[in-house]
């Protein structure tokens, strides 16, 4: 069976038997895949340092039929995210990449828009532009669930089907977990507000390269409200907690 070739981002590693790992990335052909890479742990791997995490890498792989683990033949590095390891935020960003990447991607579905995704916000926090980190955190989750097909409308109520962004009679927005969207102040039950600043910025967002958006002085509070809601959304369709958003929020 012919090696199937291309570039992918590390997403994470398992270790298997005494020497091994089992890896997943996002390849831009193929979609997430898993895989064995064999002898990978020992001192002299031929993999030498592939496998670190969000690794950029061009990566070569036989599919057997009936195999869920695909067999890594080769990995060769294309862009090494260890400088960035050393910036206590920045390696949580890319943590958060990784975690949200390895539960809401289906197996084995293309989706280069993804891929792409992916590219886009590593590239900005090599950048090392001022609050990089917030920015690609809060464009990551937005355009995940935009992607997956998980994001909800931002401006309609889901309780009564009211427009928020009513300019005569503009709305509060509120959103409450396990509860999908948003909703008015007569609808709601409970729950955090969705400030009408961070609605429009995330409208901007959707239609926005990151690159553009990196002059709006990003600190960790800017849109704070907007990346809560973004995670619970995402816990609620992945029926778990994400481990590094309560991390990152405290870094």
């Amino acid at each position: 069976m012919p090696a199937r070739v291309s570039e992918a981002f590390v997403i994470q590693t398992y270790p298997l038997q005494e020497s091994d790992l089992i890896v997943s990335f996002l390849s831009r052909d193929f979609g997430k895949m898993r895989g064995v890479a064999r002898r990978a742990r020992r001192p002299k791997s031929p993999f030498g340092a592939s496998f670190e995490r969000l690794s950029r890498v061009r990566i070569s792989f036989v599919q057997k039929e009936n195999r869920e683990l695909v067999s890594i033949d080769s990995c060769d590095l294309l862009q090494s995210q260890f400088a960035l390891i050393g910036q206590y935020e920045v390696g949580v960003a890319l943590d958060f990449f990784a975690e949200i990447s390895e539960q809401i991607l289906p197996p084995a579905e293309p989706n280069e828009k993804f891929f792409r995704l992916v590219a886009a916000v590593v590239d900005h926090l090599r950048s090392g532009t001022a609050g990089c980190c917030w920015l690609a955190v809060s464009y990551f989750a937005l355009w995940s669930l935009r992607l997956s097909g998980m994001l909800p409308e931002l401006h309609v109520c889901m309780g009564c089907g009211g427009w928020l962004d009513d300019p005569e009679v503009p709305q509060r927005a509120f959103y409450q977990r396990n509860q999908p969207g948003l909703f008015c102040g007569h609808c709601r039950r409970g729950g955090s507000e969705l400030t009408s600043q961070s609605r429009a910025l995330a409208a901007r967002m959707l239609k926005e390269p990151i690159g553009n958006l990196a002059n709006l002085n990003w600190t960790r509070d800017t849109a704070r409200d907007l990346r809560q809601f973004l995670v619970q959304q995402i816990e609620d369709h992945i029926d778990r907690r994400l481990k590094t958003a309560p991390v990152l929020e405290a870094a």
